[in-house]
């Protein structure tokens, strides 16, 4: 179901961006000179396509790279609940190994 459920989503937009790429195939100049608009250094003659998923991807990795900067610190306090959560096991099993298996509280009984 879930594989049908991806076929059903994915398949529209593939063939979205495909009728995308073949409406859009003009060329455009892509300057990245700021200063000469009549003669740049640096420009390029790409398809409209080509420069709108460029511009796509280059969104997506920005956000992948804010997002995972902007997660550090929870990244972090994991890491340090794990070395604590480890600690508390080792210091668990020391426990059960002094006392012969079980806690002190549950195996010696209490007069009623």
């Amino acid at each position: 179901m879930k594989t049908f459920l991806k076929a059903l989503i994915l398949v529209p937009l593939a063939l979205l961006v495909v009728l995308l790429a073949i409406a859009n195939r003009g060329p455009v100049r892509l300057s990245l000179d700021p200063f000469s608009a009549e003669q740049p250094l640096l420009s390029y003659e790409l398809p409209l396509y080509l420069v709108l998923f460029g511009a796509v991807m280059l969104g997506v990795l920005m956000g992948g790279i804010a997002t995972w900067l902007g997660q550090a610190a929870h990244r972090r306090a994991e890491r340090r609940y794990r070395r604590e959560a480890r600690g508390l096991r080792q210091e668990v099993g020391e426990v059960r190994a002094k006392t012969g298996g079980g806690l002190p509280a549950l195996t010696t009984s209490a007069p009623r």
